[in-house]
């Protein structure tokens, strides 16, 4: 069986590092807000290029945060892409705010300043962002145009660990950068944790506030707030990871690179990548007009596959209401109809690759 993802080549590879990081963390007496969490937010800061990394329990819980220290508040309108995650847009309902859905372009199917201006309205506060699949969104003008109107941008980094618009990782570009680290990610916990990068330092300090119940130094509650903190096991792992990072990511794109040769010419449409862009190919994922069909081939032959994202936000019921009298959103309801993750994570084999390509390219 060829496996969609699977965590344990790498936990192999890493274990005596992991083991000994966990024990570190059990015979330390620190299990929360501890010297692993402190140093993992230093180090994925330095990473990255932020002035500041402020671990929290989730991607979801760094979005939330996000949002409420941007000032979104309820009734207040965020503008994001219906080809996405749910999370994303429970985040914004976490906080009271109307999600709005823009389309995206349909060679790197992603947010661009003309898709999300269209989805703009007066009662629009903020823009998420998603870089999907590892591939970085185009900030470059988003960011500008949406700051001209007063809005705030807010970065949805869950599968972009790493990648790069030119020599920038992607996170601070943004306002905040939201970072999850579940379990599937280019760099995943073995639980959830997540990640706010920002280089405001008031952004920072109010994050670290709001995170921790709203309290002061003194455990005096100054704000409301939640409990969202990144406990200790968790970035003790994750800084083990951290050094490999690049290395996995080379290792995705190394298999992602022999995908697209294996379908050049074929019908399987693949994302784009813009010039200057690296991607770190979170999902290798193609345009699939006989997705069913294809489904049913990997299945008989034991071939795992992710669909991600169908159907697409606006047309589930929770955010439904929310798009209803507006424009149909027509690339991202194509790509929800034929999108197919194919198999990716390092410790596939090249060979299995092959054989993922062979079953596909067999219709």
């Amino acid at each position: 069986m060829i496996r969609a993802f699977d965590y344990r080549p790498e936990l192999a590879r890493h274990r005596s590092e992991i083991d000994a990081a966990i024990a570190r963390v059990l015979d330390s007496g620190h299990l929360i807000l501890g010297p692993e969490s402190a140093a993992f937010e230093a180090e994925f800061a330095e990473y990255v290029g932020a002035r500041h990394a402020i671990g929290v329990a989730s991607g979801t819980d760094a979005l939330i945060l996000a949002l409420r220290v941007c000032g979104i508040e309820p009734g207040d309108e965020v503008v994001t892409v219906a080809n996405t995650s749910v999370p994303t847009a429970s985040a914004i309902r976490a906080v009271g705010a109307i999600p709005r859905f823009a389309d995206v372009d349909p060679r790197t199917w992603l947010m661009t300043a003309e898709t999300m201006s269209a989805a703009l309205t007066g009662r629009t506060r903020a823009v998420i962002p998603v870089h999907l699949y590892g591939n970085p969104v185009e900030l470059s003008e988003i960011v500008p145009r949406a700051h001209d109107l007063g809005l705030r941008v807010i970065s949805d980094c869950a599968h972009a660990h790493g990648a790069r618009r030119r020599t920038q990782r992607i996170g601070p570009i943004a306002d905040i950068g939201c970072f999850s680290f579940y379990p599937t990610k280019n760099l995943g916990a073995f639980g959830d944790a997540g990640m706010c990068v920002t280089h405001d330092d008031a952004t920072a300090a109010r994050l670290r506030t709001i995170k921790n119940y709203g309290m002061d130094a003194e455990r005096v509650a100054q704000c409301d707030g939640i409990n969202s903190r990144l406990d200790e096991i968790q970035a003790a792992i994750l800084r083990v990871e951290l050094r490999a990072l690049d290395a996995t990511n080379a290792a995705r794109r190394d298999l992602a690179e022999q995908y697209r040769r294996g379908l050049a010419g074929s019908v399987y449409a693949v994302q784009e990548i813009e010039q200057g862009m690296e991607a770190v190919y979170h999902q290798f994922v193609i345009r699939c007009p006989d997705r069913d069909a294809v489904i049913d081939r990997f299945r008989r032959h034991e071939i795992g596959y992710g669909i991600h994202y169908s159907p697409p936000l606006h047309h589930m019921p929770a955010f439904r209401p929310f798009h209803a009298g507006r424009p149909p959103l027509p690339v991202a309801e194509q790509l929800a109809r034929e999108v197919l993750s194919l198999p990716l994570y390092p410790g596939l084999r090249p060979d299995e690759v092959d054989e993922v390509l062979s079953v596909l390219l067999a219709g």
